[in-house]
């Protein structure tokens, strides 16, 4: 397994998770289930909702066989998954303002993966939402087929909209 800890601008509330060669965009896909949800799926890429609009933690890993799901779910509020493509070798890891060249890089083989996201101290901001603890986990490993996404709401968030 290969782990990356990442500080991500998470401008409008997001950031996103696409192959490199792959221009996605989101602003169709984040419609109000998306919002409450977390995620917003696009045949290009993942995009991922946070709750603050500032640099977040963001933990990637990159698993060799799909990992069992946490045990200890005290501090996670949300679980998702979804499916990508990677047919670039790349994983490009960007906040959805971020100047692109800057972005993160990950190198992946090609193929299709199942990306599994926890959202974590979602409650823990400060009054007002610039600081917080919430951080993202993100396990990412191959798979031969295309599954449906999932939502798994652990305990209610109270959204910024």
């Amino acid at each position: 397994m290969k782990e990356y800890q990442l500080e991500i601008f998470a401008d409008y509330f997001q950031f996103h998770l696409h192959d490199e060669n792959m221009n996605p965009n989101f602003g169709n896909a984040w419609d109000q289930f998306s919002v409450d949800n977390f995620l917003a799926i696009t045949p290009e890429g993942i995009g991922i909702g946070t709750v603050r609009n500032m640099d977040v933690p963001v933990t990637i890993k990159i698993c060799d066989l799909e990992p069992k799901l946490k045990e200890n779910l005290h501090q996670v509020f949300q679980i998702n998954e979804s499916d990508l493509t990677i047919i670039s070798e790349k994983l490009v890891v960007i906040g959805c303002t971020e100047y692109y060249p800057d972005a993160k890089r990950i190198e992946i083989d090609n193929g299709i993966y199942r990306v599994r996201i926890y959202y974590s101290n979602l409650d823990k901001l400060s009054e007002d939402g610039l600081d917080g603890e919430d951080y993202y986990e993100i396990e990412i490993w191959k798979t031969d087929e295309v599954q449906e996404s999932k939502f798994d709401r652990i305990k209610p968030v109270h959204n910024k909209t």
